[in-house]
């Protein structure tokens, strides 16, 4: 498979604003689908380049899924070490909004695995 595209951190950027008030809370309105989208697509895609690797996954359905953090590969199955969250809680991590140990300790992301954790360390990935 062909290395994918670098992410264009002004697009990044872009997304994030289009979202960025259902994320901080300061609106209820969900964002149009496309909107949110490319606004998880291309954060998830930011920290896959920002730590390279396949020993974790990170799960955001039902837009995206993607591995990252250097260390086991796994081939088959379920891989051992998964963070899975929804949208919100995963674009409220990538500005910082709330700190992933403590959506951990409140279930609003599972991560499971020795390695999950490392991905606590790699966020905020960007600021609002």
């Amino acid at each position: 498979m062909a290395p994918r595209k670098p992410v264009d951190l002004a697009e990044l950027r872009a997304a994030l604003e289009r979202v960025g008030p259902w994320v901080t809370g300061e609106s209820d309105e969900k964002p149009p689908r496309p909107d949110l989208a490319a606004a998880v697509r291309l954060s998830a895609r930011t920290l896959e380049q920002i730590a390279p690797g396949s020993s974790v996954e990170v799960r955001v359905p039902p837009f995206v899924a993607v591995q990252c953090i250097e260390g086991p590969r796994h081939t088959r199955g379920t891989p051992p070490n998964v963070v899975e969250t929804d949208p919100r809680t995963w674009l409220r991590l990538v500005v910082g909004s709330i700190d992933f140990d403590g959506a951990v300790d409140t279930g609003a992301v599972e991560a499971s695995g020795g390695r999950a954790a490392e991905i606590g360390r790699l966020l905020p990935i960007a600021r609002l």
